[in-house]
C-alpha cells in the first residue's frame, strides 16, 4: 500500500506536472494528448485524495492529522517557515471536491473547447488552477496557504481573460485581479500581525497559543483576514469582480464558482475557527456581511437576463449564506453547504454552458425558451441543479441550507427571517431561469434552431455525474431530526472541537421546532415555485428590453449602479490623481531634474573641450599659472 505521505505529495504534484507537460509543449501536443494529460493528472489526484480520505476514516478520531515536511523554506533564529503539507478531515473534504469536481470540469472542457485555437493553453491553465487551489488547502502554515491564495488569483486572471483579443474580457480579468489584490493586502497584513504576536505561522501553533492572546489583537487579526476572504469569496463590498468573471469560457466559471477560488475564503475562516471564536466582534462582522451579501445579491439576480450572470449572483448569494453559518459558529454547516454548492453550482454552470453551446453562443434567456425537448439530458440535469439549490428535499441543497437556517433561528429568529427571504428569492430567480430557458415558446432564431442538438457525451456525462451528486450529496449531513447521524459533523468534529469548547454560546433546537421550520420553509418554497410557474409558463411572460425598464426593476437590472458608484467615487478620482502626479511630479519634478543632469553633461563637455586646444605654448602657460598659484597658496598658508 502506498504510504499516506507519498499520496499527499502526489495530490498537488500531479496537476503541476500536467501543467508543465502541456505548457512546455503547447504547440507540439495534439488536442487529444494534451487533454489526456490534463484530465489524467487530476483524475489521479482524485484517486489519491479518495485513498487518503478512506485511510483517515480508519484512524482514531484524535489522530486524523498528518503533516508532511518537504523542506525548510525560511529559517531565521527561532523562526522556521517550512514548506509543509497538512492533511486533516477539513483538508480531505476540500481535496475531494477540488479534484473530483475539477476532473469533471476538465472532461467537460474537452467538448466545450474542442474548436478553440487555444485548446492546449486552456488545459494547462486549468491544471495550474487546480494545483494552486490544492496548495492553498494543503498548506500547514499561512505562508504556504498564501502562495496558493495568490496562485489562484493569477490563474483566475489568465482564465477570465483567456480570450484576450476581446478588450472587454481583458477588462474583466483586470478587475478581478485588482479587486482581489485589495483583499489580499488585508490578508497579508493579518499574517504579519500573526507572526508579530505568535512568532509562528503554523496553523496548529497559532490555534494553541490564541487563547492567551488579547481579544483586541485577535479582533484586528481576524478582521484583516476577513478582508482577504471578502475579496476572494466575493462578499460586500468586494464582490463586483465575480459577475464580470463570466467573460471567461463557461468551464472557467464552473471551476471558479464551484471547486476553486471563491471557496478559499470559506476554507480560510474555517481553518482559523479558533481565533475567530475568540473574537465575538469578528464573528458578528462575518455573520452580518454574509447575511447582507446573501440578500443583496439575490435581489440583483431577480432581474438579470444573462444566464451566466444569474448564476454568478447566485454564487455570491450562496457564499453569503456560508459566511452567515461561519459567523454563527456553525462551521460544519458552512462547510456542508460549500460541499453541496460545489455539486449543484458546477452542474448549473456546465448546464448553462451546454445551452450556450447548443445556441451558438447565445446567453440571453429572452432569446431562448422551449429547449427542453431539444436538449433532454441538459434539461433533466439542469432541473436537478435548480431543485438542489432551491432546497427541495431530498436534493443536496435542502439538507445544507436547512442546517444554516436552523442555526440562524436558534441564534435569532430575525436572522432566520432574512436568510429565509434570501433563500426564497433564490428559488424564484432559479425557476425563472429554468422556465425562460426550457419552457414556453422557442424564441431563438430559425437559423440557430436548425442546427440545435444535444451536447456531446464529453459534456453530458459530467452533467449526469454532477446531477447524481446533487441528488445524493446531502445525505452526508442528514440531521438527527430526520433520522440521520450527521456523519459530516462527526467527521469534522476534531477540527472544530477547540472552537466548540471556547464558544460562549451553544444554540440547539428541539426536533419539533426543526420540523416546524422545515415545513414552513418547504411550504413557502412551493408557493414561490408556483408563482414563478404562473408568471413565466402560464402567462408566458418574457422580460422586456433593458431600455424599457423603470423604477425598482431598472435599479435591480443595473445592479444598484454599484459599478457606476465605484467608478465615480474611486476609479475616476484615482485616474485624476494619477494624471496630476504624472504632470506635476513625474514630468515637472522627477523628469525635469533628471533631464537637467542629463543635459548638463554634454553642455559641460562642450565647455571643457575648449581647454584642449593642442597648443604647446598654451599648455606651458597654464602650467606656469598653476605653479604660481600653488606657491602663493603655500606661502600664504
Amino acid at each position: 500500500m502506498v504510504s499516506i505521505k507519498i499520496l499527499t505529495l502526489l495530490i498537488p504534484a500531479l496537476p503541476l506536472a500536467g501543467f508543465l507537460l502541456v505548457a512546455l509543449n503547447v504547440k507540439r501536443l495534439s488536442h487529444g494528448v494534451a487533454s489526456f494529460i490534463a484530465c489524467g493528472s487530476v483524475l489521479l489526484s482524485f484517486i489519491a485524495a479518495v485513498t487518503i480520505f478512506s485511510q483517515l476514516l480508519g484512524f482514531p478520531e484524535g489522530s486524523r492529522l498528518i503533516t508532511v515536511h518537504l523542506f525548510s523554506w525560511i529559517k531565521a533564529g527561532n523562526f522556521d517557515a517550512s514548506m509543509a503539507l497538512l492533511i486533516d478531515p477539513l483538508t480531505s473534504i476540500f481535496l475531494l471536491i477540488i479534484t473530483g469536481v475539477g476532473f469533471l470540469i476538465h472532461v467537460y472542457s474537452i467538448g466545450y473547447m474542442h474548436d478553440d485555437t487555444g485548446f492546449n493553453r486552456f488545459f494547462s491553465y486549468l491544471n495550474l488552477f487546480v494545483f494552486f487551489m490544492l496548495l492553498l488547502v494543503m498548506g500547514s502554515n499561512y505562508l504556504v496557504m498564501f502562495i496558493g491564495w495568490e496562485g489562484v488569483g493569477l490563474c483566475s486572471y489568465l482564465l477570465i481573460g483567456f480570450w484576450f483579443k476581446n478588450q472587454a474580457y481583458n477588462d474583466a480579468a483586470n478587475k478581478a485581479f485588482i479587486m482581489n489584490r485589495i483583499g489580499d493586502l488585508g490578508l497579508l497584513l493579518g499574517i504579519f500581525l500573526i507572526f508579530i504576536n505568535f512568532r509562528s505561522l503554523n496553523f496548529t501553533d497559532v490555534a494553541s497559543m490564541a487563547p492567551a492572546a488579547s481579544t483586541g489583537t485577535l479582533t484586528i487579526i481576524t478582521i484583516l483576514l476577513f478582508i482577504g476572504a471578502m475579496g476572494k469569496s466575493a462578499q460586500i463590498p468586494l464582490y463586483t469582480w465575480l459577475p464580470d468573471a463570466m467573460a471567461g469560457p463557461t468551464p472557467v466559471s464552473a471551476l471558479i464558482h464551484a471547486a476553486t477560488m471563491v471557496t478559499a475564503g470559506i476554507y480560510m475562516i474555517a481553518r482559523n475557527n479558533v481565533i475567530y471564536t475568540l473574537s465575538p466582534i469578528s464573528m458578528n462582522l462575518v455573520m452580518i456581511v454574509g447575511l447582507a451579501t446573501a440578500l443583496f445579491a439575490a435581489t440583483i439576480a431577480l432581474k438579470q437576463n444573462d444566464i451566466k450572470k444569474v448564476l454568478a449572483y447566485s454564487t455570491v448569494s450562496q457564499l453569503g449564506l456560508m459566511f452567515l453559518a461561519l459567523g454563527l459558529g456553525a462551521f460544519t454547516a458552512g462547510i456542508f453547504h460549500m460541499a453541496t454548492h460545489a455539486f449543484f453550482k458546477a452542474l448549473l454552470f456546465l448546464g448553462a454552458g451546454s445551452v450556450i453551446h447548443a445556441l451558438s453562443g447565445e446567453q440571453d434567456m429572452r432569446s431562448m425558451g422551449g429547449l427542453r425537448k431539444y436538449l433532454p439530458v441538459t434539461f433533466a440535469t439542469f432541473l436537478i441543479g435548480v431543485l438542489a439549490i432551491s432546497g427541495i428535499p431530498p436534493f443536496a441543497g435542502f439538507f445544507s441550507k436547512d442546517e444554516i437556517l436552523a442555526n440562524a433561528y436558534a441564534h435569532n429568529p430575525i436572522l432566520w427571517g432574512v436568510a429565509l427571504l434570501a433563500s426564497l428569492l433564490t428559488v424564484f430567480y432559479m425557476f425563472r431561469l429554468l422556465y425562460l430557458t426550457f419552457f414556453g415558446d422557442v424564441r431563438a432564431s430559425h437559423h440557430v434552431m436548425s442546427h440545435i442538438h444535444e451536447s456531446p457525451k464529453s459534456i453530458t456525462v459530467p452533467l449526469i455525474c454532477l446531477g447524481v451528486l446533487s441528488l445524493v450529496g446531502g445525505f452526508i449531513g442528514v440531521p438527527e431530526a430526520l433520522g440521520g447521524s450527521h456523519w459530516l459533523n462527526e467527521y469534522l468534529s476534531p477540527v472544530f472541537a477547540q472552537a466548540a469548547t471556547l464558544s460562549e454560546s451553544h444554540h440547539h433546537l428541539d426536533h419539533s421546532t426543526e420540523y416546524t421550520l422545515m415545513a414552513v420553509v418547504i411550504g413557502f418554497t412551493v408557493l414561490v415555485i408556483i408563482a414563478a410557474y404562473v408568471k413565466y409558463v402560464k402567462r408566458k411572460h418574457v422580460p422586456v428590453a433593458d431600455a424599457q425598464l423603470s423604477g425598482p426593476s431598472k435599479i435591480l437590472a443595473n445592479k444598484y449602479y454599484i459599478d457606476e458608484i465605484y467608478n465615480t467615487l474611486i476609479v475616476k478620482p484615482l485616474y485624476w490623481l494619477s494624471n496630476v502626479l504624472d504632470v506635476f511630479v513625474e514630468r515637472m519634478g522627477i523628469d525635469f531634474i533628471v533631464n537637467i543632469f542629463g543635459s548638463s553633461v554634454p553642455e559641460g563637455g562642450k565647455i571643457t573641450r575648449l581647454t584642449q586646444s593642442g597648443s604647446i605654448g598654451y599648455y606651458i602657460f597654464l602650467m606656469v599659472i598653476g605653479i604660481v598659484l600653488i606657491v602663493t597658496y603655500t606661502l600664504i598658508g
